[in-house]
């Protein structure tokens, strides 16, 4: 979710597997619409309870395809989400096999360069990574997660003038640069793991495009 210092290059960077993703990613959150967070203010209610989840449509790392699979974050961020460190439980797609397992692993975990390594600077706590079943789903209007007996995320599109969508560009805490974000309200977030119990339906959520690659 930002635009943090990149991490240092170093030799082994060039030893990297090349990769690039593409797809949709949407994020549900505690924060009243829209969330303060990404234009790096405090949270609305002192702290910050996230889902972010991501479709990947077309990806590859190496010479594997990750064509079809979904990765999601619960993070919680106790204060400003650049100014202090999050706790994130991590959900990879139990679609996956080993050799796309071990690709999304490096990819989000932040070992495989590109904005997921950005994103990963923020962790300062894992509490801890499953395999599980996703079911994903975005239309453009509407985006949902189901994560059975873990979590249950449906945001929708705020209406804005003439009825049209609510955009944000340029944010600077930001889950895909480049693309513009559909402001949201979400109909229902519930999570319960890791000793997490969260429901925070009606409140703040985004949605848009995303493309990462290697650098």
């Amino acid at each position: 979710m930002a635009h943090a210092p990149r991490p240092s290059t170093s030799p082994r960077r060039t030893l990297m597997s090349q990769w690039k993703l593409t797809g949709t990613y949407f994020e549900a959150c505690n924060c009243e619409a829209a969330c303060p967070c990404i234009f790096t203010s405090p949270p609305t209610d002192g702290d910050c309870k996230a889902l972010v989840a991501w479709h990947i449509d077309k990806g590859s790392y190496a010479d594997t395809s990750l064509d079809g699979l979904n990765v999601a974050l619960a993070v919680h961020a106790p204060g400003t989400m650049v100014a202090t460190k999050w706790q994130v439980a991590a959900y990879f797609d139990d679609k996956a096999s080993a050799a796309q397992s071990e690709a999304l692993h490096a990819i989000f975990g932040g070992k495989a360069g590109g904005h997921p390594a950005v994103l990963a600077s923020f962790i300062g706590e894992m509490l801890g990574a499953k395999s599980v079943p996703m079911v994903y789903s975005a239309d453009g209007r509407k985006s949902s997660l189901s994560i059975p007996g873990v979590a249950e995320a449906q945001i929708e599109q705020l209406d804005g003038q003439g009825g049209g969508a609510i955009t944000i560009d340029g944010h600077p805490l930001c889950i895909a640069p480049g693309n513009s974000a559909t402001v949201a309200r979400s109909s229902r977030f519930t999570l319960s793991d890791f000793g997490r119990g969260w429901n925070f339906s009606g409140k703040s959520g985004l949605m848009s495009g995303f493309a990462y690659q290697s650098e």
